[in-house]
């Protein structure tokens, strides 16, 4: 971001703050001084862009409650589980930390969070304020008690061409049948032509597709009670129904490269998560698909400046139920033992909740960025980002995107447990490598699974 950009926002937020009310009809900021009291934010936004923006919404909170001083620190995402670790046998953990649902999660049943003020936190600002599914994720065991608060994230879906659906008369890809109806459809390789893009190496982007496939057929890891229901008939089915549709893949083992298929017109349907918007949208962001050096059989396009319209996006996935996928990064509370700081991170909390702070956060990496608070994904600020990226979408569509953080779904949390174990598995891609064996090595679904299942329980051991 650029400094007059900054600066111009610093003056935006002072100035609006300074009359006690935020846009929207949101609550107003507290400026009541609370007494003099200093806490540490660590934030894993460590890039000197973002850190630059997050120094002047805590300058402008710092301008409206003058008793509490916010020091920013921080912490590269693959460190904060050491450092916090070192942090409290040191009896030094912040205030406030960032970190993916799941970590706030481990931190929280490691009982170094303070999940009495988080809860109350959440009910204040409202409960049913926030999508669903990003709450669910961080809850605890004990219902309607949460680890930490989800502030953003990313949501994936199957991001398909609406016009060639619309065209020849079908069903959105939402449901398992209309999925792979769609993907046989469009499949025609003598044209050089496919259905559909799912991960089909050993690595993350894999089980990123094959995830919510799981789960809306009911399929899981683990029980409530951390047992291994891995080799499951829900399990099965999902397997072979992914297996499916990997035979409409481009050709050969894939990986999210591939999406230069659907930039250049040559695909029905991929995965993706939203950070594919300013690839659709933006010419100078899709560039880097737009040739002919990643793929033998794509020799390279112009730029559709028209494709964002025709692009929508299916980001729930149902057979027996209903499931997404997607990453929640929350805020969350060390426990302090000291009841000032504690009063003074809520009330920090609290701004960064306001609509103007908020957007402006967000506003750091649109469409990665999305918000937890389903009023924001319309709000007119939200949408009048500053690449213009939004604008390119509308405001329906970027709801409808959004929206899909009403379910997500995670392997790792089962009924508000966390499953270390399920996290492991994630680590050493056995699923992913599963899935490889089927798809490339034609490895039989009941040899792969059981291999899968042999691995799993070397680790559960």
């Amino acid at each position: 971001m650029k400094r007059g950009t900054v600066c111009f926002i610093a003056l935006l937020l002072i100035l609006t703050s300074a009359a006690n009310v935020f846009a929207q009809g949101q609550q107003a900021v507290e400026t009541r001084p609370t007494g003099p009291v200093t806490i540490e934010f660590w934030t894993t936004e460590t890039q000197s862009d973002r850190m630059a923006t997050i120094q002047v919404l805590i300058d402008t909170f710092s301008a409206l409650n003058p008793g509490i001083t916010v020091n920013l620190v921080p912490v590269d995402e693959n460190d904060l589980v050491t450092q916090a670790q070192t942090a409290y046998a040191a009896k030094s953990l912040p205030a406030i930390f960032e970190a993916p649902a799941e970590t706030a999660v481990s931190f929280g049943t490691q009982g170094i969070v303070d999940v009495a003020t988080t809860t109350r936190l959440i009910e204040k600002i409202g409960k049913d304020r926030f999508y669903a599914g990003p709450l669910k994720v961080l809850e605890t065991t004990g219902k309607g008690d949460y680890y930490a608060i989800p502030y953003h994230g990313w949501i994936q879906g199957i991001w398909y061409r609406a016009d060639w659906f619309e065209k020849a008369g079908l069903n959105p890809p939402t449901t398992w049948e209309d999925i792979l109806k769609a993907a046989k459809y469009f499949y025609r390789p003598e044209l050089n032509q496919y259905g559909i893009l799912v991960g089909t190496l050993p690595e993350a982007y894999t089980e990123q597709c094959f995830t919510p496939i799981a789960m809306s057929n009911g399929a899981a890891l683990f029980d409530a009670n951390k047992k291994l229901v891995f080799n499951s008939p829900e399990m099965r089915e999902a397997v072979e129904f992914y297996a499916e549709l990997a035979k409409y893949n481009p050709p050969g083992p894939q990986t999210w490269r591939a999406r230069d298929y659907y930039l250049q017109g040559k695909m029905a349907m991929f995965f993706y998560s939203t950070y594919i918007m300013d690839d659709l949208a933006l010419q100078e962001a899709a560039m880097g698909s737009l040739t002919g050096d990643n793929f033998k059989d794509l020799i390279g396009t112009d730029f559709d400046p028209d494709l964002v319209g025709k692009t929508r996006v299916a980001s729930i996935v149902t057979n027996t139920s209903s499931a997404g996928y997607g990453t929640v990064v929350s805020l969350g509370l060390f426990d302090q033992g000291d009841p000032a700081k504690t009063a003074a991170a809520q009330k920090f909390l609290e701004y960064l909740y306001t609509p103007n702070a908020y957007v402006t956060f967000l506003h750091m990496a649109p469409g990665g960025m999305n918000p937890m608070l389903k009023e924001i994904a319309t709000n007119a600020r939200f949408q009048n980002d500053p690449m213009g990226l939004f604008k390119r979408y509308g405001t329906e569509k970027m709801a409808e995107i959004i929206d899909g953080l009403e379910n997500i779904e995670t392997f790792s949390i089962v009924g508000g447990n966390r499953i270390e174990a399920a996290s492991e598995i994630t680590a050493k891609q056995i699923i992913p490598q599963m899935l490889y064996k089927i798809t490339q090595e034609n490895v039989s679904v009941t040899n792969a699974m059981a291999w899968a299942e042999t691995e799993m329980k070397k680790l559960v051991k």
